[in-house]
């Protein structure tokens, strides 16, 4: 019989793509996805990963870290075998199997079955701002197992825990989140010196993950790039101009559902971790205070915030609620909701064969779901792109970085891009140019002179739009009220 963690797995990827409003297609929002199934299509057909530039002209040929190398190879496994139906359900199942963690979590640690699932489902909300099928997933999912692997070698030592050395080796090479995990690794070191100075028995304990920290760094370097790989993610995070360009590493703004649900987690949080110090479990304080931090600088890191925050405070609350129980009646609402609760907790602690089976009868199911033959019509200019491919494709384009994505996904190699999604490639330099473009700003002719733009396919929200279509050296080829189609007149007089 499916468990209830089983139940719990297959409904929320039934609620968020099966029977969702978005669906499958939700996951493909972001065009980074083309790049990277472009990236592997590459180093499966040659057996090496790229160090220059592939897909612009901006910086043709120049060094290029594809430091999600090895998640790009099964991006491109992938869309080999299924397209980009089995792209959108590799990422349902990852941020399901996400989900499912961070519920089994819980409940290891002590929490109330049913208090666990609702405090994982706000996780789940406070994290879907990044629900897409990109490289991150694997952070997402990784960073709750590994520390879950940590939290059971606290309660009891056991060799388990050095598994955690070949995981993080991996994980290097899947997403540069894994220094996020390095950096909780290295609070459990300070968390246990500091509860050793407090008068517990922890000093064997800072030995001993010292040791672990040692070893995960060590196994991180095992990547194409080294330990240049580690310096670049960290001038790529701390990099002012990328917080003006990329929403994502902009604060949060709390205007959505989704955030919503993260800033309940986050107020939890912050007064757990008061109550954490109280109880002088100082290490489980500082991952929280950590990451509250990391996810009010830049809301990429509000779901490692959640998938870190979600089981400890279900577990604390569950405590409390026990304690609260026992002082009523047990005829009262919240005993009997307690009671139902602890009935039903070993059967969220199991998992059976059942998600497995309904994968596998989703991967065999084509209609009636709607599985994504391209990237969403609402986020990208698909129509428009293709009926005028031999236009995008007569000379340098110019268009945003996520549709630069699309382009690299649909026309490389014919077509090479001015900018796209690897903010962290073309720099500050680059940077500042594009936003100028978007901007409209002062020097935007001189820009789009020294770069030698032909054709542009542009937002129509965009004021670089608007001041082209004023220009009478550009003529526009289509507008849908989405996007609209430039081209240079110049380019057509040369040709004639």
């Amino acid at each position: 019989m499916p468990s209830l963690s089983d139940c719990f797995c297959i409904a929320l990827l039934a609620w968020l793509f099966v029977c969702g409003a978005n669906g499958w297609k939700a996951l493909l929002m972001d065009g980074d996805t083309g790049w990277h199934i472009r990236t592997g299509e590459y180093i499966l057909a040659h057996h090496a990963v790229p160090t220059q530039d592939l897909f612009s002209f901006s910086k043709a040929g120049q060094p290029w870290f594809a430091w999600e190398w090895l998640t790009d190879v099964l991006f491109g496994v992938l869309f080999r075998i299924g397209g980009l139906k089995a792209i959108v359900l590799f990422g349902g199942v990852m941020i399901t199997a996400f989900a499912t963690v961070l519920l089994r979590y819980a409940v290891w640690r002590g929490a109330n079955g049913l208090l666990a699932a609702c405090i994982c489902l706000f996780a789940v909300g406070g994290s879907s701002m990044h629900f897409l099928a990109r490289p991150h997933l694997f952070t997402l999912l990784l960073l709750p197992a590994c520390l879950w692997l940590v939290e059971a070698d606290r309660r009891q030592n056991t060799r388990w825990v050095w598994l955690l050395v070949p995981i993080t080796m991996l994980w290097a090479n899947l997403h540069g989140g894994f220094l996020v995990f390095i950096a909780c690794l290295a609070l459990l070191v300070v968390g246990s010196a500091a509860e050793a100075l407090l008068g517990r028995p922890r000093w064997p304990a800072v030995r001993r993950y010292a040791v672990l920290l040692g070893a995960c760094s060590a196994a991180t370097l095992v990547n194409p790039y080294g330990f240049a790989l580690h310096v670049h993610i960290i001038e790529y995070l701390r990099a002012g101009w990328i917080k003006d360009l990329v929403q994502e590493f902009q604060a949060p703004t709390f205007r959505s559902e989704g955030q919503f649900q993260y800033e309940a987690l986050l107020i939890g949080g912050l007064i757990l971790s008061g109550l954490l110090l109280r109880k002088q479990r100082v290490t489980e304080a500082l991952w929280l205070l950590f990451l509250a931090h990391s996810s009010l600088i830049s809301l990429r890191h509000a779901p490692l915030y959640a998938a870190v925050a979600a089981p400890l405070i279900a577990s604390e609350l569950s405590a409390g609620w026990k304690t609260l129980a026992a002082r009523r009646m047990k005829s009262s609402v919240i005993s009997i909701l307690h009671q139902m609760g602890e009935d039903l907790t070993p059967n969220f602690g199991r998992t059976s064969v059942w998600p497995v089976l309904v994968i596998v009868a989703l991967a065999f199911l084509d209609a009636p779901i709607k599985w994504p033959r391209d990237f969403p019509s609402e986020a990208f200019p698909t129509a428009m792109m293709h009926e005028n491919a031999k236009v995008l494709e007569s000379g340098r384009l110019l268009t945003t970085d996520q549709w630069g994505d699309y382009i690299i996904y649909a026309f490389y190699p014919q077509q090479k891009v001015f900018i796209d999604g690897r903010s962290d490639f073309y720099g500050e330099s680059l940077g500042t140019e594009y936003l100028h473009l978007l901007q409209g700003a002062y020097d935007w002719r001189v820009i789009l002179d020294r770069h030698g733009f032909d054709v542009a396919l542009l937002p129509v929200n965009w004021p670089l739009a608007q001041m082209l279509k004023l220009d009478p050296s550009w003529q526009v080829i289509k507008d849908d009220s989405h996007a609209i189609l430039f081209r240079r007149l110049r380019l057509q007089s040369r040709s004639d």
